[in-house]
């Protein structure tokens, strides 16, 4: 069997929603890269650049004749490829649709600040060539917080870019990280989240929580070294803080990545009170609810 038709600069990330998806680069690594709770693209080969339209062009021509029709969905990586010009991304966009023509989906990591330079009618014109959905790592509402992980990004421009994107009927899943402000800033980063949710209502919304695989340094830096992490009956305190004050009208809402010590599945506002019992069972009786083991939040 001949190899992959896409050579990958590892280690290559997509969300678990992707897992059949075709992976398709269109930058390596991430144009901001500064955030300090983020490990993802910190390994030198992984330093930001743009890929030549040519090669990228050549990577759809071979995955077109090694899998025909079969593709049904592309994922654009690798951390923000809508850092690119519209008029790049639509040329992309148009020959995924000529040469893969089982396609349904197109989606892509991106950057709130992204966003920035592109209007309403860019992204309505991206949605018309394909784009379906946008990954957006709000990690929090909170500009404090915000400002202390080096996030290049405050709770207004992210509620700029998601508002381009529904104007635009390009539909949101937002990320949300629980545990980021540690214990001093919990409640106003979950208060403020939610609010900003309230204000974008994104169409998929899910939680995990900050880890640091490769130690947390860098991380305590920006809190002055006065951070404090979370136990677990902190982290569960904090998610009914968050989702008590949510006010979202039909958002699909997930906590089940392997960082979370509780899983938690509904569409919001439907769920919440069901969401709230299961968060409080867990606060009041941990041996009722299935919380995930220490060693599988490794996985």
């Amino acid at each position: 069997m001949s190899s992959f038709p896409i050579e990958y600069i590892e280690p290559v990330f997509r969300p678990p929603s992707e897992a059949r998806s075709l992976i398709l680069p269109l930058t390596n690594g991430c144009s901001w890269n500064n955030c300090t709770f983020c490990e993802m693209y910190t390994q030198p080969q992984k330093k930001f650049r743009a890929r030549k339209d040519v090669d990228v062009l050549a990577d759809i021509l071979r995955a077109s004749e090694r899998f025909g029709g079969q593709v049904r969905k592309v994922f654009l990586a690798d951390g923000d490829a809508m850092v690119l010009p519209t008029r790049r991304l639509l040329s992309v966009l148009s020959a995924l649709r000529e040469h893969l023509p089982g396609l349904e989906r197109v989606t892509s990591y991106c950057l709130p600040r992204n966003l920035a330079k592109k209007s309403v009618e860019d992204m309505v014109a991206l949605k018309a060539a394909g784009l379906d959905m946008l990954y957006v790592g709000m990690e929090s509402g909170d500009d404090e917080v915000l400002q202390r992980v080096n996030k290049g990004e405050t709770a207004e421009s992210t509620a700029s870019a998601l508002q381009k994107m529904r104007a635009a009927g390009i539909k949101s899943s937002v990320m949300v990280l629980n545990g980021l402000g540690g214990k001093r800033l919990s409640e106003q980063h979950a208060i403020n989240t939610a609010q900003l949710c309230n204000e974008t209502q994104p169409d998929f919304l899910s939680t995990l929580v900050v880890s640091f695989p490769q130690g947390e340094a860098r991380f305590r830096e920006g809190f002055g070294g006065g951070f404090e992490p979370l136990d677990q009956p902190a982290l569960f305190s904090e998610i009914e803080t968050f989702i008590q004050h949510l006010e979202l009208d039909n958002t699909v809402f997930r906590s089940d990545h392997a960082s979370n010590y509780l899983v938690l599945k509904g569409t919001l506002g439907r769920d919440k009170d069901r969401l709230l019992r299961e968060v409080r069972l867990a606060i009041e009786q941990p041996d009722v609810m299935p919380l995930r083991q220490e060693w599988q939040r490794g996985l």
